[in-house]
């Protein structure tokens, strides 16, 4: 495999530069971009395999910078935020996000992060290229191999990580799946506060494809209903 290309984007020099000389450490190639203008032409430029990419930037945030880059192509970004605020959150989901940190964080956690996001889309493509069969429950229909999914005959536009949240509980509907598990097996790790990060996917998912289709068991986690 060739040597994979992360761009972070983060305007406290500081940061940048220990986040990047962990991952140079770990054997990427990595391109810092100190603001949003800065960070979409460098994605054009170098075509990135994963971005890190802060919130807070001169010339333009980090939400309208993964916006742009996703709109060119779609890559896994991992968002770095000094504030753990939800509504921040599931913006930054919506617009492409795929993970979050709230800083301070440890090199370690992030790195971690970083392999799991890169997992994650490796085994997306594998899967699209092995033409998975598509998923029928009820009004639901998941198309695998394409990464499309409809309700109602309806197309909803689901992030990477919505999708492949939405295909683990779909294949086990009506099972109660802890969040805890989801966690590990959507996003391959495993940390206690990591499962605000599931409930926001959760919420994501039912404001694209109705409030009915996923329920929650307080205090365990979720299961998929199929809905006729």
């Amino acid at each position: 495999m060739s040597e994979r290309r992360v761009l972070v984007v983060e305007d406290e020099r500081t940061i940048a530069d220990s986040v990047a000389a962990r991952l140079r450490a770990e054997g990427f190639t990595v391109r810092i971009a100190g603001d949003g203008p800065g960070a979409v032409e460098a994605a054009q430029q170098m075509r990135p395999d994963l971005v890190v990419l802060d919130v807070m930037l001169p010339g333009f945030d980090g939400l309208e910078v993964c916006r742009r880059i996703q709109a060119e192509r779609p890559v896994p970004v991992l968002m770095l935020t000094a504030r753990d605020d939800e509504t921040d959150l599931l913006v930054g989901l919506a617009v492409g996000a795929d993970d979050y940190l709230t800083k301070p964080f440890s090199m370690r956690e992030l790195s971690a992060r970083v392999h799991a996001l890169l997992r994650r889309f490796e085994r997306a493509a594998a899967a699209a290229r092995e033409d998975a069969p598509t998923i029928r429950l009820g009004d639901l229909e998941i198309n695998q191999a394409e990464r499309r999914v409809r309700r109602g005959g309806v197309e909803a536009h689901l992030t990477p990580t919505e999708f492949d949240l939405l295909v683990h509980l779909a294949g086990r509907p009506r099972t109660v799946l802890p969040r805890a598990q989801l966690l590990a097996d959507v996003w391959g790790w495993a940390a206690a506060g990591g499962t605000r990060t599931v409930d926001s996917h959760v919420k994501a998912l039912r404001r694209k494809l109705g409030g009915d289709l996923i329920r929650t068991v307080h205090g365990v986690g979720y299961a998929l209903e199929v809905v006729p």
